[in-house]
């Protein structure tokens, strides 16, 4: 047992002395992240203001005037009077606006005698981007609704015993995408960072021959690699917890659940990443190699899969079922929860077991392709 802690006291030692005069390890842990979320966290954006829309106005009335206004006001929208429908589909076509709202000449007349209802407006969206097209109609459709509701007591036309709609956004009330978004680009930042901490730097004593002369050493593989593992797992938890205040400070991201349960997920994770850097390392001995297949079998789950940007609802059934065999699904959930929600253990927990698995697997694959490979 003595002789164990003097070991892994040594192993350590070197480990620390190699990350100190190795600077792509600090790179990896503390810049990386940085460049990630700053990328990612202002680039990503789901989040539409000021979308520009051409009115035009076959007959100009008080009423339509108030409700362009009423549409001006929006944080969402721009309303640009057009002069002629040819000049709107012009402008429509060189993406000098998102779309052309057409007021009829007979609207003024309708919405003013409610015998004529419908009094009916045309909004035509340029959809070559659906998701901006959905927005932009719901910005509009909302904003009327609003505007209507707003003549219909003025005129004292509301109805009696109609519906009133009451809304109220929960977790995010704001609506901005970041508090959703911010939160999974931490879980892609700690799956990237993880991987390549292991994978390249690993591959690199390989490559140059420092592994086997480790090998020499009387240290058993399982304390080589628990002296690695520890270091860039202390060097990973570093990552994550600037991260976090990046997240916090820089773009406002509300964080409501507790530290403990921060913790425990993103140590669970860690040691996924890093043993699974650690086995890719193993299987390839190349910096080349390891760094691409790190990006391949992490990343771009991380990224796609996981649920950082797209919901895992709306995805095809099969691709669903893909998506548990990615470890970060598991890690954006609880961050989203923990972030937007608070301690929802519920939902934490079935998480934190899943993580605990994916790390148990990861820990287990290396120590035997290592064994296999080396003895």
């Amino acid at each position: 047992m003595i002789a164990t802690v003097q070991r892994l006291r040594g192993l350590v030692r070197k480990e620390i002395a190699q990350i100190l005069r190795d600077p792509s390890a600090i790179l990896i842990a503390f810049l990386l992240p940085v460049v990630l979320l700053v990328v990612n966290g202002f680039g990503i954006s789901f989040d539409a203001y000021h979308m520009r829309i051409a009115a035009v106005i076959e007959a100009p009335d008080e009423g339509v005037l108030g409700m362009l206004e009423a549409l001006d006001a929006s944080p969402y929208l721009d309303v640009r009077p057009a002069a002629s429908m040819v000049a709107a589909q012009q402008a429509l076509a060189m993406g000098e606006v998102r779309g052309i709202l057409v007021v009829r000449e007979d609207f003024p007349q309708r919405l003013r005698h409610p015998a004529s209802w419908p009094a009916t407006a045309a909004l035509w969206v340029n959809a070559t981007d659906p998701n901006t097209a959905r927005i932009l109609e719901g910005y509009v459709t909302g904003a009327l609704t609003v505007w209507l509701q707003g003549q219909g007591r003025e005129l004292r036309r509301t109805p009696g015993g109609g519906l009133s709609l009451e809304q109220r956004d929960w977790f995010n009330p704001e609506l901005r995408s970041a508090d959703f978004i911010v939160p999974g680009v931490i879980a892609m930042v700690m799956t990237m960072t993880g991987t390549l901490l292991t994978s390249l730097i690993v591959a690199r004593e390989w490559e140059r021959g420092t592994m086997e002369s480790m090998l020499a050493s009387p240290a058993t593989m399982a304390e080589l690699i628990l002296a690695k593992l520890g270091c860039y797992f202390v060097l990973g938890m570093l990552s994550m917890l600037g991260s976090v205040a990046l997240a916090i400070t820089a773009f406002g991201v509300p964080f409501r659940g507790s530290v403990g349960a921060l913790f425990v997920a993103s140590a669970l994770f860690l040691v996924f990443a890093l043993a699974f850097g650690l086995f890719i390392s193993t299987v390839a001995r190349n910096q080349f190699v390891a760094s691409q297949v790190a990006f391949i079998a992490t990343m771009m789950p991380a990224m796609m899969l996981s649920g950082m940007l797209f919901d895992i609802a709306a995805m095809p059934r099969w691709l669903q079922i893909v998506t548990f065999a990615v470890p970060a699904r598991y890690l954006v959930s609880i961050l989203q929860t923990l972030f937007l929600a608070g301690d929802v253990w519920a939902v934490i927990l079935p998480n934190l077991a899943a993580l605990a698995a994916a790390a148990a697997l990861a820990m287990a694959a290396t120590l035997r392709v290592t064994r296999r490979r080396l003895d």
